[in-house]
């Protein structure tokens, strides 16, 4: 009963548009007062902020968020587009592919999907539009490669994942390489396949020499060696996620200097924003300290892990009905909310029917990049609208065959968990 209050209660004031850290902390508040009353609520409340915000690998938090504002104040965006529209323009439905790569790139050095999502649209889809392409056809194509920053490391979700799970980050990171690698191909052939059911969508652009392809190529050198100085270093052992990530921050924050856009202005405007992104996440984790300790000691999730084994489904059964379920709550809640919400309860449940849990991290963040594109809370659909000036449905409209090529990715993730597996299987550490 008293847990069924306190889910109620959260889902209610989730749904009054409460911050998600403050609704976790309120209900779980309430959750300890009826449980155990006002010492025990007290007593949890008073080392929650400090155990929530101790954990060394949290540092990497603000360090990938201050590195995603550096990347976004760079403008390293407009170079990727440009130097891949040079490549790959000339082919029909070359300047969405362009748009998928510049993605993908922006997301190897970034780890913000909204902002990838807000950049992409500003530069790719006017571009897009201008080559005569369907405009539902170019707005999707943005909304959907803005979710790569998800994925492909550094990976705010994946660290926030790390976290809230206690699985390690380093792995985390590195398993979401080859599925980022996967998805934005899976990108590229839905674009193909759209182009090739209708031509007109997607008109080619313009050709370029040899000469021309080739000047454009140190665009994209900083973007490479920032990546590489990020992943390669965790991957070799050489430093953690966390030093990784403040060595990547400082990387981001000289690529910014270089391009020339970075100044006294530029620079107050990211460390604001990096700690107000970095201050939201923390709460969230405070929020999540509370309600986890009341479903600890209500002992619900033993109850649903006992629930559970003793279903007559196989493995597999369960796992889908699991994404199922994520996928509904994606369309509903933030993604954020649903990581810090079901992995506290859903990874109990994964171990006990033998699946890894750095598996299931990547694999959440997939079902998570579905919610990020879906309505009717698709985040990344309502930046690329309000970005282009687009209505709304038209975007859901053009994400809808993305959406279908995502599912049939996440149903061969559960059938060939190695896809994200035998990567961090390499690791030297």
């Amino acid at each position: 009963m008293i847990t069924a209050i306190v889910l109620i209660g959260m889902l209610g004031l989730l749904a009054l548009g409460t911050p998600v850290g403050f609704s976790m902390l309120i209900a779980g508040t309430v959750g300890l007062l009826m449980f155990g009353g006002p010492p025990m609520a007290l007593g949890i409340l008073n080392t929650s902020a400090a155990s929530a915000a101790s954990s060394y690998e949290l540092i990497s938090v603000p360090m990938f968020m201050l590195m995603a504002e550096f990347v976004i104040v760079s403008g390293v965006a407009d170079s990727l587009f440009k130097s891949a529209s040079t490549w790959v323009g000339r082919f029909p439905g070359g300047l969405g592919i362009a748009t998928t790569l510049a993605g993908a790139g922006f997301a190897a050095i970034s780890g913000s999907s909204t902002a990838s999502a807000a950049t992409l649209s500003s530069t790719t889809v006017p571009a897009m539009l201008k080559q005569g392409y369907e405009p539902k056809m170019a707005c999707g194509v943005v909304a959907i490669s803005g979710t790569l920053a998800m994925l492909i490391p550094p990976s705010i979700a994946l660290v926030l994942y790390g976290i809230v799970a206690n699985v390690s980050i380093g792995k985390l990171l590195i398993g979401g390489i080859i599925p980022g690698i996967a998805v934005t191909f899976v990108i590229i052939l839905t674009v193909l396949f759209l182009v090739w059911q209708d031509p007109s969508r997607a008109p080619s652009a313009g050709s370029f020499t040899l000469r021309e392809k080739l000047a454009t190529l140190p665009l994209i050198g900083p973007m490479i060696l920032l990546f590489a100085l990020v992943t390669g270093l965790i991957y070799s052992g050489v430093a953690t996620p966390t030093e990784a990530a403040a060595l990547g921050a400082f990387g981001a924050m000289v690529l910014a200097w270089h391009s020339g856009h970075l100044n006294r202005a530029t620079l107050m405007k990211s460390l604001v924003r990096a700690s107000q992104s970095t201050c939201m996440i923390l709460m969230i984790i405070f929020g999540a300290h509370v309600f986890g300790y009341y479903f600890t000691l209500a002992q619900v999730t033993q109850s649903i892990v006992s629930w559970v084994g003793s279903l007559p489904i196989p493995p597999v059964g369960i796992i889908t009905l699991i994404i199922f379920g994520l996928i509904i709550l994606g369309c509903l809640m933030d993604q954020a909310a649903i990581i810090i919400l079901t992995v506290p309860v859903l990874l109990p449940v994964v171990k006990a029917i033998g699946y890894d849990p750095v598996w299931f991290g990547v694999l959440l963040i997939v079902v998570a990049e579905v919610g990020l594109v879906t309505p009717p809370v698709g985040l990344n659909a309502f930046v690329v609208a309000r970005y282009t000036g687009r209505p709304l449905g038209e975007v859901f409209s053009g994400i809808t065959p993305h959406v279908i090529a995502h599912l049939i990715f996440i149903a061969l993730m559960v059938m060939f968990p190695q896809i994200v597996l035998w990567l961090p299987s390499t690791m030297s550490r």
